[in-house]
């Protein structure tokens, strides 16, 4: 049997493709079918490649600022920090790991309040695992901890006093009013006991910097401390919330979570960023899949015009196929010829709908025409990102739904009984 690609099938079935005079309207209809192949998988292809972008470019944010596994443990605080991050930096796949304090408390300055999350760290371990020094607005992560001059109002005069540094995220320092070199008073919401009852613990800390990762929820509530500040205000002596990890393969935060659980058995625990974020990226991927069924609406309404296409052009060649059958061609010769036809309108139309989004993907990320608001976005341009595997799949969808559309004309013509048709033509 001769291959597919080589067969007289396909040469005939290319020949009708070629109009003439009085077939004009059927190829019309065959290029307009075409044009609605390219135009739904270009579409399709930019959409999920604007898509992916903006998961990736959330993903980065959101990773820039937040560790990838975190250990914790159900009894609460950890005691044995040491030797718990030992065991955890020595699983296999972790690339870093470093103790931190977690904790919520008011945060004030001479005009203003807000609430804040307090995390601590070790401050020459800032960067281990989340990169705060690359997202520094103003001022410097150096020094987190040690005490810097601030000028404040005591007793009616301005006097310069010594406050440990802290890092503030950019929009929690403008809603307080203050800068780098500025004040803040911390309170804690838990208090102290004392003879007259509880009292919230106050302290005063100097602005060592400002830091701006993009995103909005991260910049208004986050505050970097030392860990040994957070320890005493916080009143955990040597104790720490968990254990901030860095992986070396992002995708692989599931399996070393698993691995980590195993070394440290109960009370620890590890939660990963697939995990913590879970609900946020699953709408990514359900919109993703929302918009990619929608859109192929357009290729399957194109398909539906190579279906009636075929109609047409069966009835037009009634004849030929009589002839065709009459020379000693099967029923799954003649059904594959307009099989062909109809899969060579949508392979042409897919390839075209392939290079128009490969090109209007690259353009919108090589210029970012199209501007967003900042202040409802956290990009200003729309990012692009291209995945082979989007581009694949849209590809073998558009073709597999053209083949299908001709299945019932291929059947209509090979049924076609070459007597009825020399009979009555």
């Amino acid at each position: 049997m001769k291959p597919w690609l080589g067969s007289w099938e396909l040469s005939v079935g290319m020949r009708y493709l070629r109009a003439r005079r009085r077939e004009a309207f059927v190829s019309l209809i065959a290029l307009i079918a075409g044009s609605g192949v390219a135009i739904g998988v270009m579409t399709l292809c930019i959409v999920l490649a604007v898509m992916t972008g903006f998961e990736e470019d959330l993903r980065e944010r959101i990773l820039g600022f937040n560790p990838q596994v975190v250990v914790l443990s159900h009894g609460g605080n950890l005691r044995d920090a040491a030797s718990v991050e030992e065991t955890v930096a020595s699983t296999a796949g972790v690339a870093r790991a470093a103790p931190f304090v977690y904790g919520q408390a008011m945060v004030s300055s001479a005009d203003a309040v807000s609430g804040a999350v307090v995390r601590g760290v070790e401050p020459g371990r800032i960067d281990d695992v989340v990169e705060v020094r690359r997202h520094l607005l103003r001022g410097s992560a150096d020094g987190l901890g040690e005490p810097l001059p601030v000028e404040t109002l005591l007793d009616g005069e301005i006097e310069s006093v010594e406050a440990p540094r802290i890092l503030l995220g950019f929009e929690l320092a403008r809603s307080l009013g203050v800068d780098v070199g500025d004040w803040v008073n911390l309170m804690s919401p838990l208090g102290s006991p004392t003879a007259v009852g509880m009292v919230p613990r106050v302290k005063r800390y100097a602005v060592g910097g400002l830091f701006d990762s993009g995103m909005y929820d991260y910049d208004s509530t986050i505050l970097y401390m030392a860990i040994d500040d957070a320890q005493r205000f916080f009143k955990l002596d040597d104790g720490v919330s968990g254990i901030e990890v860095r992986l070396e393969d992002l995708n692989a935060a599931r399996e070393v979570s698993t691995a980590i659980e195993e070394r440290l058995g109960y009370p620890y625990y590890a939660r990963d960023w697939m995990e913590v974020n879970r609900n946020l990226f699953v709408a990514f991927q359900l919109e993703k899949l929302i918009q990619f069924v929608v859109i192929m609406l357009i290729v399957l309404v194109a398909a539906f015009n190579i279906a009636a296409t075929l109609i047409m052009v069966v009835m037009e060649r009634r004849k030929d196929i009589a002839i065709l059958k009459s020379m000693g061609a099967t029923h799954q010769a003649v059904g594959r010829i307009f099989i062909f036809k109809g899969a060579l309108i949508g392979v042409l139309g897919t390839a075209l709908g392939l290079l128009g989004g490969l090109v209007g993907s690259l353009l919108l990320r090589r210029y970012q025409f199209i501007e967003l608001p900042k202040d409802v976005f956290y990009v200003n341009t729309v990012p692009v990102r291209l995945e082979p595997e989007n581009f694949l799949l849209v590809a073998g969808a558009s073709i597999l739904i053209c083949v299908l559309a001709t299945i019932y004309p291929a059947r209509q013509a090979a049924r076609l009984a070459p007597v009825e048709v020399i009979r009555y033509e």
